[in-house]
């Protein structure tokens, strides 16, 4: 490995976090990586000073450019979009922040809510560290502009944050329990699993079924769910508890095939299921599935 590769690999983690974060997806931060090191093969990197701060200027406009591209495309999306997840291993930052919340899927779903500027000014500032002087060199925009785009993303992502912190224990208490019920799926035993304010979120894609509006309430969500297990009790199922993003999820195997990966959120007593999110679109589970099928996952009892 030559020095200019043995450099930006040195990076790579954090130029992979970076993109991550800004997109929503490992395939398109990976795009970013592979334009990254295209420009960075073709620079002359004698002439840099700082050749972290260069790159990570690169990844960031790339990442700007896609993220407008996409939120474009998002708006003619099937149904809600959901980011696409991570398992532990695959090519993340290898730092204390790849344990934060802000590498969950669901603050990664919270920052749809922010505009790309918003969002890359919020990272750089919020996630990475630097300072608003250095994030508005890295933007190229004014100090005092990205000062006020990192006042925007704080404002509206905290209306969104939840008001209390939910251990991972718990979460994969309930999900444990969400399986049990759904092995011997009774309408009662659902019911008594969701808050009454309950949401159910899918992302399909338009290739798979999957609600395209979110479904709310617990008993719509109870009867949703005693008719998803009734139909499962004809199959294969198996299910698997894993960490994806940091946080405990479910993968739902059908046979050899994984239909879905879901991740929830629970109500303030840790009793209840707050939220589901369901990913089911084949194009971001062939990741896991590739990672995953050459496993037998267990049924859990």
């Amino acid at each position: 490995m030559d020095s200019r590769t043995a450099l930006f690999q040195q990076h790579r983690p954090r130029l992979f976090g970076l993109a991550y974060r800004m997109l929503g997806s490992p395939a398109d931060a990976e795009d970013v990586l592979h334009d990254a090191w295209l420009r960075w093969h073709a620079h002359e990197a004698g002439q840099l000073d700082d050749p972290e701060a260069w790159l990570v200027t690169v990844t960031t406009r790339l990442a700007l450019d896609r993220l407008r591209r996409a939120r474009t495309e998002r708006e003619h999306y099937a149904g809600p979009w959901l980011p696409e997840p991570v398992l532990a291993g695959d090519d993340q930052p290898e730092t204390e922040a790849e344990r934060h919340e802000t590498l969950s899927l669901s603050f990664l779903l919270l920052l749809e809510r922010l505009s790309p500027e918003e969002r890359a000014a919020f990272l750089l500032t919020e996630v990475f560290d630097y300072r608003h002087a250095e994030a508005a060199s890295i933007l190229g925009i004014a100090e005092e502009a990205c000062r006020q785009r990192v006042h925007r993303a704080r404002t509206r992502l905290r209306e969104g944050r939840p008001r209390f912190h939910v251990d991972a224990q718990t979460q994969r208490r309930l999900l444990q329990r969400f399986v049990a019920a759904m092995q011997r799926p009774e309408l009662a035993t659902l019911r008594a699993l969701f808050a009454e304010d309950a949401i159910h979120v899918s992302d399909g894609g338009g290739l798979v079924r999957a609600a395209l509006r979110p479904l709310h309430g617990a008993e719509r969500l109870a009867r949703l769910y005693l008719q998803i297990g009734s139909q499962m009790a004809e199959h294969r199922i198996d299910f698997e508890i894993c960490t994806l993003n940091g946080a405990p999820a479910l993968l739902i195997h059908d046979g050899q095939t994984l239909g879905t990966a879901m991740w929830i959120k629970a109500d303030e007593s840790g009793e209840h299921i707050a939220a589901v999110h369901a990913l089911r679109h084949p194009g971001k589970l062939a990741r896991l599935q590739a990672v995953t099928k050459s496993k037998a996952p267990a049924s859990l009892s």
